[in-house]
């Protein structure tokens, strides 16, 4: 059902074409393990979704880390829906450890530090038995030359998916190069950050192999850019090189926000969160979050299956909050509609709030939703862009935010 869920919102061209081959070749990609960590950051997400008591809100699983950020909130409900069978089994292993590990120590030793021999242990005593059969028997599935996968946890969990090995081959790149990512994460302050981005990483951006790289959308699929994003990085950039836009937003990541707290910067540059201090690492993993979130965990629901397809099936004005990630930047006008369709039809009468990102800077909605539809949101354009402005994760072009208007 995975496969099928995913190549009905990736494939919009024949096979035979060239961009179709792409898109078929992507989801082949995508269908595995892709995202260790979710690349939105929470704290901008809470701030413009107003979320609160006694709203109930539907995100896009992802890596798992989005949902038990929102719960620090306290919201009635949360439904995570993925179309990745990989992610779904993440998230669902996160919500079971908050609930069940023994102590917060436990929990952030398995997903803050996420290398200790440990966690297998952990797993087997206390997570196991607990999980439903198909989380169980993912996590349980032994891997050629790394025996079951929850051994991921006891090897660095962010060295794995195909994002943690895209980042890896980057580091390799690096050091082929005679630099060191890792050496900005000792950097003071942002002075400091400035001079090591120019020194170790702005170099790499002019390479030849680099840019060479850079010009072929297959280059992008491990960073979980589909061909679409690929078109909207390209079109963003002013010499028609992508390479030339992401090196605009490596160097916001590496140099506009503290690196002390920025646990993105931290993943990109270092493979890992700051687990010495504990400061740049998510919220979830913070120890003044963790009794909260915990006794929160029964209002998570978890499901396989597209935004689209389960809001078809929910009560008229049952949502008050929709957090889409940046799923719209694959989806084509027809798909896009659809999905506003039960957005429109489910959200709750003048309260309710959608964000999403995109690859580009403008929002995808008036060129491709119906006139008629739109015309029941109001786009909150200065507060996106100040919500852009200050996502630390640095890798998307625009963050936008919508609310729905009471409808007298």
């Amino acid at each position: 059902m995975g496969n099928v869920l995913l190549e009905r919102a990736a494939h919009q061209r024949p096979l035979a074409t060239k961009r179709g081959a792409l898109e078929r070749l992507f989801t082949l990609m995508f269908k595995g393990f892709v995202y260790n960590q979710i690349w939105e950051d929470p704290a901008v997400d809470l701030e413009a979704l107003k979320l609160g008591p006694g709203h109930r809100l539907i995100t896009i699983a992802s890596g798992g880390c989005n949902v038990l950020n929102y719960l620090a909130a306290g919201p009635e409900r949360i439904v995570a829906v993925d179309l990745n069978p990989n992610h779904v089994a993440l998230t669902r292993l996160k919500l079971q450890a908050l609930e069940h590990l023994p102590d917060y120590d436990s929990f952030f030793r398995f997903f803050g530090i996420a290398k200790d021999k440990a966690n297998r242990n952990v797993f087997d005593d206390f997570l196991a038995a607990r999980l439903d059969r198909e989380t169980r028997r993912y996590w349980e599935r032994r891997m050629p030359l790394h025996g079951r996968r929850i051994n991921m946890f006891a090897r660095n969990l962010y060295r794995y998916g195909l994002l943690g090995r895209f980042i890896g081959v980057l580091h390799t790149v690096a050091k082929l190069h005679g630099k060191r990512l890792q050496d900005i994460l000792a950097a003071r302050n942002v002075e400091e950050q400035r001079v090591l981005f120019e020194r170790t990483i702005a170099p790499l951006f002019d390479n030849r192999l680099v840019r060479f790289l850079s010009r072929m959308p297959v280059s992008y699929y491990g960073l979980g850019i589909p061909p679409a994003q690929y078109d909207e990085l390209v079109a963003s950039a002013a010499d028609g090189n992508p390479v030339t836009t992401l090196r605009q937003r490596v160097e916001r990541l590496a140099c506009d926000f503290p690196i002390a707290d920025n646990y993105f910067a931290w993943q990109a540059f270092g493979r890992g969160y700051d687990i010495e201090g504990r400061v740049a690492v998510p919220a979830y993993l913070q120890a003044e979050n963790y009794e909260a979130i915990k006794s929160r965990v029964g209002r998570v629901e978890v499901h396989h299956a597209s935004m689209t397809d389960f809001l078809k099936d929910q009560p008229a004005r049952s949502l008050h909050r929709y957090v889409l990630l940046d799923a719209q930047d694959w989806m084509t006008a027809e798909q896009m509609t659809a999905l506003w369709t039960q957005i429109d039809r489910t959200a709750n009468d003048g309260d309710a709030r959608v964000i999403f990102r995109t690859a580009g800077a403008d929002s995808p909605l008036p060129k491709k939703l119906p006139p008629a539809l739109l015309g029941a949101w109001t786009y909150l354009e200065e507060e996106s862009k100040a919500f852009h402005a200050r996502d630390r994760s640095s890798i998307y072009g625009g963050f936008h935010v919508y609310s729905r208007r009471k409808v007298s």
